[in-house]
């Protein structure tokens, strides 16, 4: 049966923001690593990476925020701490003095984290019948997913 966040018991509220919570982490790590990237990045893809990179920390901006009003939408505590977040998120800082090479791996793995952590939490999700959070994790996970190709495709030979 579907339910809306006013709807939803106690338990799932609380299962379902934390999941989203986590996926809120790691959207605002991936941003974070996706603007140092953007900055830090040299060499004969300066220009594409350079783009590339700015796509991602902007439409991750929105994101964040889309993702912990879904948390608040649930009555749940959205983490606003960069520790917290840093502490919770399975992607880590890096500090920019990666090859351009190394930069698209790390960041392809970080859009293919977030696309899987995005897939549980649409589960959860939907076994509580949060079909709007589930919604959302899907259409999420799909442009992680969609970054994900984009940055393997810089790697294919």
């Amino acid at each position: 049966m579907t339910q809306t966040a006013s709807a939803l018991d106690t338990d799932a509220k609380t299962a379902i923001g934390d999941a989203l919570n986590q996926s809120v982490a790691e959207t605002a790590v991936t941003t974070m690593l996706a603007q140092c990237f953007h900055w830090n990045v040299k060499g004969m893809s300066f220009g594409p990476l350079h783009d590339l990179f700015q796509k991602i920390y902007e439409d991750h901006f929105v994101a964040q925020d889309d993702l912990a009003e879904r948390v608040r939408a649930l009555d749940v505590h959205a983490e606003g701490t960069l520790a917290g977040m840093l502490k919770r998120s399975k992607i880590k800082e890096q500090d920019g003095h990666q090859s351009d090479v190394e930069m698209i791996r790390i960041m392809m793995e970080a859009q293919e984290t977030l696309a899987a952590t995005l897939a549980g939490c649409g589960e959860l999700a939907a076994g509580y019948g949060d079909t709007l959070t589930e919604d959302l994790c899907i259409a999420r996970g799909s442009e992680h997913e969609k970054f994900a190709w984009f940055l393997r495709s810089h790697l294919a030979g």
